[in-house]
């Protein structure tokens, strides 16, 4: 899903209602024009004020850590001039009539949010406002908010905004597509370091997550699915298994489809999980394993050496004659570079509540899209989307694995056999590992000519990945726009198909997690070639003003490529990391990528270390990005980066690859798909260069560059190239 644009109406406002403690209720809708059926999805939010001042905000989107709940509530109050000091922040359920899209992956909650929810809170400031202009008898004009509090400075009164909440409930609301919003100088919360607003609570190990859901008289669910993906069950023996202490109940489950709905295997109920869990291994099943044969990561390797030696693949970006300007090329280079598949490995493992009863099912779900979750179980199982209530728990870890609600309709499924009693579903580690949505392995084959001033005059990408029929799967494509096509004279792009019998699925920075390590790894070759660096180079393919891909839309950040937003980056990472003044000794490297993706811009320097054992050390990090003229919260922002940072490391530095023979996944927990160490966390320093564009989002932007950046170092310090993950010298 990938709205493009929000705009908030006046009518869409819906109304502003009394409370029954006399206070202000406004309940809002906003028609999202996106790539959605007219009139199917709306984008909405709540406020409420109690009569002692205090603010409700409605979070309305998952919280994955990310901070969203937080930033969203920042630009409700501080167009409110509320004071930040009287809101508490609620999670909302999941009700897409009042709140529209509830969606948390592509880092779109702030792009599509920033203006709809700064509109949210001055349409409440204007009505208090006109409240108090007609309790006083003065001109509106004359009145000023602050901290929640309305000043008339002519006479030295004030109000609460709970003093007058009765009263402008009453009033008819204001255009919202012309209501008055700040300028960024007058803001007041928007832009300061805040901590989220369950920081407290998540330290505390308060419930939060859905792991931690609990309910009188609930029973926990294991749950046995197929040992390799395509597996069929045969028979089952379940007798041992209900014959184990603490078992409630044993049956199988049908499946409903494929991977992304409920997949076939047997429940196990017990009155812990650990009881649950241990008795799977009582069961004595007979699984066919006919159409998980041929599905291996090495027999996928192989086809795609096959095709890239073949040299035959379709065309999707070309410009010019590539194969004209290489043969005249004063220099060519061309090389390979691969990437394996990846689990998403979440601390959270997937889980889900459910309960069951009269017809209705009521859902506790740390999904990042749960509203394609009820749709799911209302398909697969039939339960209407009214007779579903579903909560949004805070969610431990996504990175794109919670946008698939397997897990949610696998809940709902049991719950259901099971009606009046409420259910638990949660699997163990192993599970989530080897029933995941796996980003997947690519292989590709670039060559590039430079003339006598090592400019790029040609250069070809060929893309050995998934897909049938002419076309690539999703996950496993590639933009025709990606960095350096239009911005080079003579390329060509094409690609190569293999079948997959394997579940993909987005990772944080979907695709451009694999593709900035190719082509940043491969530029940088380039630029050396040419006998330069790669930020030269890249301030050279980028030095004419040009927007390439999507032309801007109104009133969200832009998705095209903005070649003067590079340069801007390129040149202030290269400031701050005195790249000029990098070290030259044996043993010792700095590498810089840069990356655009998810409206984002970001440049990186890595600063590592090899020793003679070839133990790589990663000392400092330098990042600079453009994200918008305004960073909403410093504080989760910074977060972010350094989060983006870290899982780009440990997938290149910890070994993480996901193998499989005859659709058997071969990992099984963090013992063999590690994760990354605090003792192996660099310094990494910051810095933010604001551009003249509505503000997007930082879930993902600054991680693809680390990778390249990295690798690039190590060529830097050893002479060697790292052309294929994870990194092995």
């Amino acid at each position: 899903m990938q709205p493009d644009t929000t705009v908030l109406t006046r009518r869409a406002f819906l109304s502003a209602s009394l409370l029954a403690g006399g206070g202000l209720a406004l309940d809002f809708t906003i028609p999202v024009q996106a790539a959605v059926p007219a009139g199917a999805s709306v984008l909405g939010a709540f406020v409420s004020i109690a009569p002692n001042g205090a603010i409700t905000i409605m979070g309305k989107n998952p919280e994955i850590g990310q901070g969203i709940k937080t930033s969203l509530a920042m630009m409700i109050a501080d167009e409110l001039d509320a004071d930040w000091a009287q809101v508490s922040v609620v999670q909302a359920d999941v009700d897409p009539d009042r709140y529209g899209p509830q969606f948390a992956g592509a880092s779109l909650s702030t792009p599509t949010n920033w203006l709809p929810m700064r509109r949210a809170g001055a349409a409440a400031r204007d009505m208090l406002l006109r409240a108090a202009a007609t309790r006083w008898n003065v001109p509106i004009d004359q009145i000023k908010t602050a901290k929640g509090r309305l000043i008339h400075g002519a006479t030295k009164r004030s109000l609460g905004y709970g003093d007058v909440a009765s009263a402008a409930a009453m009033l008819t609301p204001p255009d919202l597509q012309t209501v008055k919003l700040k300028s960024p100088d007058q803001f007041s919360i928007i832009g300061q370091p805040t901590r989220g607003v369950d920081s407290g609570r998540v330290i505390r190990g308060e419930p939060l997550f859905g792991i931690d859901t609990r309910l009188t008289g609930m029973l926990y669910a294991a749950y046995e699915a197929p040992p390799a993906h395509g597996a069929k069950l045969r028979s089952a023996d379940l007798s041992a298994a209900k014959a184990a202490p603490g078992v409630k109940h044993v049956f199988q489950i049908q499946g409903a489809g494929g991977p992304g709905g409920v997949v076939e295997g047997i429940a196990i109920l017990a009155t812990n999980w650990w009881y649950a869990n241990e008795a799977r291994a009582k069961l004595v099943l007979d699984w066919d394993m006919t159409a998980a044969k041929g599905h291996s990561s090495e027999d996928y390797a192989a086809q795609a050496k096959a095709l890239l030696d073949a040299n035959a693949g379709i065309d999707f970006e070309r410009s010019g004659d590539p194969a004209k300007a290489m043969a005249g090329a004063a220099k060519r280079i061309k090389s390979r570079y691969d990437y394996p598949f990846l689990a998403h490995a979440t601390l959270e493992p997937q889980n889900c509540t459910a309960l069951y009863q009269n017809g209705q099912i009521e859902i506790w779900a740390p999904s990042q899209q749960p509203q394609p979750g009820r749709e799911l179980i209302a398909k697969e199982l039939g339960i209407p989307l009214d007779k579903q209530i579903v909560h949004i728990t805070r969610i431990g870890g996504g990175f794109g694995r919670r946008l698939n609600n397997d897990y949610m309709a696998q809940a709902a499924a049991i719950a259901k056999a099971l009606p009046g009693v409420p259910v638990q579903l949660l699997w163990s580690r192993e599970d989530d590992t080897r029933r995941d949505f796996y980003r997947p392995g690519g292989w590709h084959e670039f060559e590039a000519g430079v003339d006598g001033d090592g400019k790029i005059v040609a250069f070809t990408n060929h893309f050995a990945t998934f897909g049938a029929d002419g076309k690539s799967q999703r996950f496993a494509n590639m933009a025709e726009r990606h960095f350096p096509a239009r911005l080079v004279p003579n390329l060509a792009f094409t690609q190569s198909y293999m079948k997959i019998g394997i579940p993909m699925g987005a990772l944080r920075a979907p695709t451009s997690n694999a593709m900035a390590f190719c082509f940043q790894g491969f530029l940088d070759e380039v630029a050396v070639l040419g006998g330069r660096d790669l930020p030269s180079l890249i301030l050279e393919l980028c030095a004419e003003d040009k927007i390439v891909g999507d032309a801007d839309a109104p009133d969200i950040a832009p998705k095209g490529f903005h070649t003067a937003r590079a340069r801007a980056v390129v040149e202030k990472v290269v400031e701050i990391s005195k790249w000029a003044e990098r070290p030259k000794e044996k043993g010792r490297g700095r590498g810089f990528a840069f990356y655009f993706c998810h409206q984002g811009y970001f440049a990186e320097v890595v600063d590592v270390s090899v020793a003679d054992d070839k133990s790589i050390t990663v000392h400092k990090i330098w990042a600079a990005g453009d994200v918008g003229r305004q960073i909403v919260n410093p504080m989760m922002a910074e977060a972010q980066v350094r989060g983006s940072i870290l899982d780009g490391l440990a997938q290149a530095l910890e070994g993480q690859k996901i193998t499989f023979t005859d659709g058997a996944i071969e990992q099984s927990n963090f013992s063999d798909f590690r994760l990354g160490r605090i003792d192996r966390n660099p310094d990494v320093e910051i810095a933010w260069v604001l551009s003249d564009f509505h503000p997007s989002g930082l879930g993902e932007p600054a991680l693809p560059p680390v990778i390249p950046a990295l690798t690039n170092a190590i060529y830097a310090a050893t002479g060697t190239r790292v052309r294929s993950l994870p990194i092995e010298l």
